[in-house]
């Protein structure tokens, strides 16, 4: 499995900017596709989830109301579009893939970085 991210870069607060992930290397049926950043000094967290099949969605409180993740079936690409974007967004992003009954994502793409100045 291959995941390549883009779409990151440096953006006002208040602004909005669109991340992509091109998955690749077998088929992603009952695949749970995610979204994570990580801040200097921080951990990891998981900022938004989608299941491959039925487009389920999931997101940290911190996102919710201002990102939104999507996923093109065919095209096997997920997204995550960012809105009204802060400086505490700021951080490199990461997009992750599971099976859909493991316990932890063990699929990842290299991070891009999301600068949001104030």
């Amino acid at each position: 499995v291959q995941l390549q991210a883009c779409g990151g870069g440096l953006v006002q607060a208040g602004g909005s900017l669109r991340l992509s992930c091109a998955a690749s290397g077998r088929t992603f049926n009952n695949w749970m596709m995610g979204w994570f950043r990580q801040a200097p000094g921080k951990e990891r967290e998981l900022v938004a989830s989608i299941t491959w099949n039925l487009g389920t969605t999931r997101y940290a409180d911190s996102v919710k109301d201002r990102f939104a993740i999507s996923r093109e079936y065919y095209k096997n690409t997920v997204s995550l579009q960012m809105n009204s974007l802060k400086p505490e967004d700021t951080a490199v992003y990461y997009c992750a893939a599971r099976r859909g009954g493991a316990t932890s994502y063990n699929y990842w793409g290299q991070g891009t970085q999301v600068t949001v100045s104030s």
